[in-house]
């Protein structure tokens, strides 16, 4: 047992504020605060865990999380995280990317879905990534490599 510095009595105490119901459906404007990349339960691939932190243009302050796969036995959902990527990409200007540091402090829009669940209760799905006002394409400079161009007439 652990003896506490100070008596907390409940009715002293400030209430939460907090809001854990799903936000509707619709675009927010949203920050990337952090992404990790995590094995699936299964072990048998891999994704990567977004935290987006609205802000805008309401429900400022509220935290939604989304998931895009990276590796998975099922080539279908492979594939789907891939165009996912590709998305999210192009909404923040970025042509490369290598750790998901690079996405921390991102803007984009998020457009979000309700999932319904009798076992875990609703919450926010992100179905889809566009550029806001405020994402700023990352330059060249900055350790992206462009593209190789080929002239017109070469195939």
């Amino acid at each position: 047992m652990a003896k506490l510095e100070t008596v907390y009595v409940e009715s002293d105490l400030p209430k939460s504020d907090r809001n854990f119901d799903p936000l509707p459906p619709g675009w927010y404007d949203v920050r990337i605060t952090e992404g990790e990349v995590k094995q699936t339960k299964a072990g048998t691939g891999s994704y990567l865990k977004l935290r987006y932190d609205v802000e805008g243009p309401t429900c400022q302050g509220r935290v939604v999380f989304g998931n895009l796969n990276l590796r998975n036995p099922n080539p279908e959902a492979e594939r789907i995280g891939g165009q996912q990527m590709g998305e999210l990409l192009r909404a923040v200007g970025m042509a490369r990317l290598e750790d998901s540091d690079q996405l921390i402090g991102k803007t984009l829009s998020v457009k979000l879905s309700i999932k319904e669940s009798e076992q875990y209760g609703n919450s926010n799905e992100v179905k889809a990534f566009k550029a806001n006002g405020s994402a700023q394409p990352t330059p060249a400079a900055a350790g992206a490599k462009p593209a190789a161009t080929k002239p017109p007439w070469a195939k």
